[in-house]
């Protein structure tokens, strides 16, 4: 029988989300990979349950989580019904829908008809009333926005989430979600970009505008799928991400992106840091960044992170030296075309 750690918020720094009074951890858990069905679930309850022990209140999904797609939903529903049952109130559940899942032309993008669908699909797997956040997790070139940000809306006033969220939308359209949302009166809690050292697109006016407009922002893949780890540095190995040659390439772990990895290691070692932890503090310098959404494969890279929060100031020397190597990796495949 689990039974969560007494001392598991004097662990953790928590941030407000935008001007919301919504606080997330500083590093949430995310559980696109190693969740589902055909992954150890004793590892996944340990992962899960030991974040939480440690502070981390925000588990991130997605329909199309797992392997296979909607598993990872299943996994964590499976969690929240029995170790995590008395915690439901302290938790904040995120999901998402925008891609594939299921076929013929109402199982991916952005109509009012496929996320409502996945909404409820969602909530079932995961044995929940409510989520947290809902987010359209794709700008969906042909579907009106006014469309996809109302069934946001819709979700938000029939009390099946709680708040509304975008993710990986450009700057143009991020700030037309807003205003159109706002016409609901539901407010744009959140974003949730790719963001690291070597995939900085959003510093080119989206994350301007997330200050500007009081929306939270929470950076996935500050690791760059591992890539900002000390795991390439020999090669790619087998059993990888990099290896499967899906959604992490094997065309980036190039000559040009491992010599930025390994200048950007020596700085982090002069700093007492690993690879890892100097790039999730970097994400975190940022005040306009609520939070850090990390993935894992086994607790002692959880664990690695969670470290970084233990020095997250820079000097301005570091930064200087930090820009002169994180050069952008040509990393950022979640931009829909059109995507602005």
């Amino acid at each position: 029988m689990y039974t969560a750690a007494q001392d598991r918020y004097e662990r953790m720094t928590y941030a407000r989300t935008g001007r919301s009074g919504l606080r997330l951890p500083r590093i949430s858990l995310g559980l696109w990979q190693n969740f589902g069905a055909s992954d150890s679930y004793s590892n996944a309850r340990q992962m899960i349950l030991n974040s939480f022990d440690r502070g981390i209140t925000h588990f991130d999904l997605a329909n199309n989580y797992g392997p296979p797609p909607g598993s990872a939903e299943e996994t964590f529903g499976r969690l929240l019904s029995t170790d995590l049952a008395s915690h439901r109130d302290e938790l904040i559940v995120s999901t998402k829908a925008g891609y594939l899942m299921w076929p013929g032309p109402y199982g991916e993008w952005g109509s009012r008809k496929y996320l409502l669908a996945s909404l409820d699909q969602s909530l079932k797997r995961m044995q929940l009333d409510y989520v947290d956040i809902f987010y359209s997790h794709r700008h969906d070139p042909h579907t009106p926005l006014e469309e996809t940000m109302g069934a946001l809306a819709t979700a938000v006033h029939s009390g099946r989430a709680l708040y509304a969220g975008i993710s990986s939308y450009g700057s143009e359209h991020t700030r037309a979600a807003a205003t159109i949302l706002q016409e609901y009166k539901v407010p744009l809690l959140i974003h949730q970009p790719s963001y690291s050292l070597l995939n900085r697109w959003i510093e080119n006016g989206l994350l301007p505008l997330l200050s500007q407009e009081g929306i939270g922002c929470i950076a996935f893949s500050p690791l760059a799928q591992g890539l900002l780890t000390d795991k390439y540095l020999a090669g790619i190995p087998a059993g990888s991400r990099a290896a499967a040659d899906g959604s992490f390439r094997r065309s980036m772990v190039n000559d040009a992106n491992l010599e930025s990895v390994r200048a950007l290691r020596a700085i982090a070692l002069r700093r007492g840091q690993s690879l890892a932890q100097m790039a999730v503090a970097w994400v975190l310098r940022d005040p306009a960044v609520t939070s850090a959404l990390i993935g894992a494969s086994r607790w002692s890279q959880i664990e690695e992170c969670l470290d970084a929060l233990r020095n997250t100031s820079f000097t301005s020397d570091e930064l200087r030296a930090i820009d002169r190597q994180a050069r952008d990796g040509e990393l950022n495949i979640w931009s829909a075309p059109g995507n602005r």
